[in-house]
């Protein structure tokens, strides 16, 4: 990465690192990103979903993790453990979000070997995600992941309209000593 950005893992986010996380998702949703929410994405809106996510934290279902730099949060990304009994070797990678002041600067691709590194430490060999973002479909290519194919219409932008969307998996391999 150019400048200095920190990837660390948060259990029990501060009211500062939730608001940091709903001004990241708030700048994606106005960018055009399709990630559950519609625009306009007020606030209090962005809060709730994140404070939401924190009781899965605290209690391992989920896993956060945060890209910063000097100014404070500049990307997110999480795994989903909380699965069915019978897929205790996977995760789902979710809410990959970087704000668009930090692009380009390798933050998504380090996020993205943070997550994978945390996956293999909690014994998940598989992970599952999904995207509307032709940029996110070329990181995931670039790193490995495996295309599977496009649902079409399966979500909406955030200012309307159906928009497709790409699933992609990767068999984590055991990270080399």
């Amino acid at each position: 990465m150019k400048d200095a950005v920190r990837i660390r893992r948060l259990t029990v986010p501060s009211e500062g690192e939730v608001r940091g996380l709903a001004a990241v998702l708030i700048d994606c949703v106005l960018d055009g990103a399709s990630v559950s929410f519609m625009s306009p994405l007020s606030l209090d809106r962005a809060v709730a979903f994140w404070r939401s996510v924190a009781p899965q934290l605290a209690d391992g279902r989920r896993a956060l993790l945060v890209a910063e730099d000097a100014q404070g949060v500049v990307g997110t990304v999480q795994l989903v453990f909380d699965l069915p009994e019978n897929q205790p070797h996977r995760a789902d990678l979710s809410k990959m979000l970087v704000h668009r002041r930090a692009r380009r600067r390798g933050v998504g691709e380090a996020l993205l070997r943070a997550a994978e590194d945390l996956a293999r430490e909690h014994g998940k060999w598989l992970l599952v995600l999904d995207t509307a973002s032709a940029d996110a479909e070329r990181l995931y290519a670039r790193a490995g992941w495996i295309r599977v194919g496009v649902v079409p219409g399966f979500a909406l932008w955030p200012e309307g309209g159906l928009c497709d969307t790409t699933f992609f998996y990767r068999r984590l391999e055991p990270k080399p000593s």
